[in-house]
């Protein structure tokens, strides 16, 4: 009879069980990964696999017992550093998603807003489309392998250890944060710019011709150069999000 003892279980199982939870974690919060049409059952057997093919580069993982006091704390740190990284994914759609909001306000077009199941709120038009020219943008250029990478990568900068505040204090989103506006701006600049010297030009024609109704002409000339201004700079969406993805995955992926 062939029987096993609890240290083998647990030797063979902890290498698998803890890049699982981190990995199922980032596929909660990921963009693409966490889209409602992916079933529950999907994601788990995706992260569960993600998890076995990466056994053979995470070499030299501890074996923390399910049963001991370390458990709870690897358990969170998993999450957490999953989570951390889903979300610093999500931060460089929302910059762009953000310039679309600037956009839109200077087209006139924020009151054309609905509300999005994905993310729970009201969204202005300009705002969503640009957010799912990023999303093909993001399928286009592999951005869900640099994903799937950037946790794998993750075991080296942050090992399973169950220090949970260490990795946080380590991991400094802020930094993150900080190019979160900044880029939104550089991203909608050349559209805002546009959009301002059509708005002082037609402010000059009501001026010169104050028996032409400036709201009536106004709205549809600032719409169609909004238009034209969108299908012209749109093709320079790609150099920020790549910029932006590239400083998300080193956060995780060159900290020592």
């Amino acid at each position: 009879m062939v029987t096993f003892t609890e240290a083998q279980i647990m030797a063979w199982l902890s290498p698998v069980l803890w890049p699982f939870l981190r990995v199922l974690a980032l596929f909660s919060v990921a963009p693409v990964f966490s889209m409602r049409a992916i079933p529950v059952r999907a994601r788990i057997g995706l992260a569960l696999f993600v998890a076995l093919c990466a056994q053979g580069i995470l070499g030299g993982q501890p074996v923390i017992d399910v049963n001991g006091r370390g458990a709870l704390g690897a358990v969170v740190q998993q999450v957490g550093v999953g989570l951390a990284i889903g979300f610093a994914v999500r931060l460089v759609f929302a910059a762009v998603e953000l310039a679309g909001e600037l956009v839109g306000l200077q087209m006139g077009l924020n009151f054309a807003s609905f509300f999005d199941p994905s993310s729970n709120a009201q969204v202005s038009a300009v705002s969503r489309f640009f957010g799912n020219v990023t999303t093909l943008l993001f399928i286009v250029i592999n951005g869900h392998l640099l994903v799937l990478m950037a946790v794998v990568r993750s075991f080296d900068s942050f090992p399973v250890d169950g220090h949970f505040l260490q990795q946080v204090n380590a991991v400094r989103l802020f930094d993150l944060g900080t190019s979160l506006f900044s880029s939104a701006l550089w991203i909608a600049l050349p559209m805002i710019a546009l959009l301002l010297f059509t708005n002082l030009a037609l402010g000059i024609i009501s001026r010169v011709a104050p028996q032409m109704n400036i709201y009536a002409v106004g709205f549809p000339v600032t719409l169609t150069v909004g238009l034209v201004g969108i299908l012209a700079t749109l093709p320079m969406l790609e150099h920020p999000v790549l910029a932006l993805m590239q400083q998300a995955i080193d956060l995780f992926a060159s900290q020592r």
